[in-house]
């Protein structure tokens, strides 16, 4: 593959991180990671189930996910789906504002939820004897969310808060940010999962009914529980609690053609900091390509851990680098970036040759 690279180069101290990763790590320890086969279904009003019995423990996570994330907004309500995740836990008519994560917690479990470019997620970690009990909870707002306005206008300030933490004032999330926006001109991965200050600030109690009701619906989500569980018996309650959800619409989305990328792009981001951080990213195909899997080995071998690659060339043997690493997502919709960071050493130079990092 030979595709045009996007390199950008910043100062910074803080180490760089997203949400999103932290969510990929959680999918594939919590599902397909035991080796175990899922048993997969697909319910009358268009759901996907997919369960898969791993009975090592007496534990078990309920896991539903939306096709739904930033690729699906419009310019001008960047972080729709993101701040409706937050507007998720405010409570239907059967379970009030905070019942949800109190009952969860009261029965011995955990919830929580994360959005990413194409997707978002909740989840509950319970014991098994509970999976009917979170089953319930997730079918119960999967259609009767209850959005009210003096909730919607807090928790936007909660998540603009979240973003001052994750962006304005982390120049390393700050060049994240950038990278994207310089790499994708038309396509909705252009803007930042949680959105920018004037797009929340111009969101409407409308917009976000309008997302959930186009989004959250049977057919555009699949169930995952995976734990100590008997497949053929908990078909029978998930049958029972979700079935009766009525299909909605079939969402479709007419997404800009990206321009061509003729030639290299490169900038230079100055935030208030004390070393430096470089960063370099490559178009790459996703996992439709048969090279997606040697990318994600890739992925791998270049930059986890302290006997990758990267991390033995240049923190340990040149030591011109503080940190180092890669990051690659297999389970993007669309091609994607492979990008590369470095926090540089304060005595190293930092300089571009030949499309590759010398510092």
């Amino acid at each position: 593959m030979t595709n045009p690279s996007i390199m950008i180069n910043s100062t910074s101290h803080v180490p760089w991180h997203t949400c999103l990763v932290g969510a990929l790590v959680f999918f594939s320890l919590s599902t397909f990671s035991f080796g175990a086969e899922p048993s997969e279904y697909i319910l009358t009003n268009g759901m996907k189930v997919l369960l898969v019995e791993v009975p090592k423990a007496p534990v078990a996570t309920v896991q539903v996910w939306y096709k739904v994330g930033s690729r699906n907004e419009v310019m001008g309500r960047a972080g729709l789906s993101h701040m409706l995740e937050h507007m998720m836990f405010k409570g239907t008519t059967k379970y009030p504002k905070g019942a949800f994560s109190r009952i969860v917690r009261k029965n011995g479990g955990i919830d929580n939820a994360f959005t990413g470019q194409d997707f978002t997620a909740y989840f509950e970690n319970v014991a098994a004897n509970r999976v009917p009990l979170a089953l319930e909870l997730e079918a119960d707002r999967m259609q009767g969310l209850t959005l009210d306005n003096t909730e919607f206008q807090t928790e936007r300030e909660v998540v603009k808060e979240e973003r001052r933490l994750r962006s304005e004032d982390d120049p390393q999330g700050a060049l994240v940010e950038a990278l994207f926006a310089q790499a994708y001109m038309s396509h909705p991965y252009h803007w930042p999962v949680i959105g920018w200050f004037a797009d929340l600030d111009a969101m409407t109690l409308e917009d976000l009914q309008r997302h959930y009701d186009t989004f959250y619906s049977p057919n555009n989500a699949t169930l995952v529980v995976v734990g100590d569980i008997k497949a053929d018996a908990l078909l029978h309650t998930i049958k029972r609690l979700f079935e009766p959800i009525p299909r909605g619409p079939s969402p479709k989305q007419s997404l800009p053609a990206e321009p061509e990328q003729r030639g290299e792009r490169r900038f230079l981001l100055k935030r208030e900091a004390q070393v430096p951080f470089v960063m370099m990213g490559f178009r790459v195909p996703n996992y439709s390509s048969d090279d997606s899997y040697a990318l994600d080995v890739l992925e791998s071998i270049l930059s986890r851990g302290k006997s990758s690659r990267l991390y033995q060339s240049l923190v340990y043997e040149q030591k011109n680098s503080l940190s180092v690493g890669a990051e690659y997502s297999l389970i993007q919709a669309d091609p994607g970036l492979f990008y590369f960071y470095s926090l540089v050493n304060p005595s190293a130079k930092v300089e571009i040759r030949g499309g590759c990092l010398a510092a």
